[in-house]
């Protein structure tokens, strides 16, 4: 079981870290004026959500699994990143 969750986490962290690049190099083109604010908007906000998604999943299952230390290392982010989707919504 160990092994499954621990590949599961290492794929989710190649995809998050994928994202990560994506949007600094959305985030690069809306600095050199490639791309309009608007458009950096929607193309971004489309990959908040499984971001969101999937860097929750890597913290429940650490819990479930009982990785103490790698669950308290990824609390304080998936905390945060469900903070900051509280507040999205109550502004809207």
């Amino acid at each position: 079981m160990e092994a499954v969750v621990f590949l599961f986490s290492l794929l989710d962290c190649c995809a998050l870290i994928f994202l990560s690049v994506y949007f600094v190099i959305t985030l690069s083109d809306l600095e050199c004026d490639y791309i309009n604010a608007r458009s950096c908007c929607s193309k971004l906000n489309t990959w908040v959500i499984p971001e969101l998604v999937g860097h929750t999943i890597v913290t429940v299952l650490m819990l479930v699994s009982l990785h103490w230390f790698i669950f308290l290392l990824n609390l304080p982010v998936a905390t945060w990143n469900i903070y900051s989707m509280i507040l999205a919504l109550i502004n809207d």
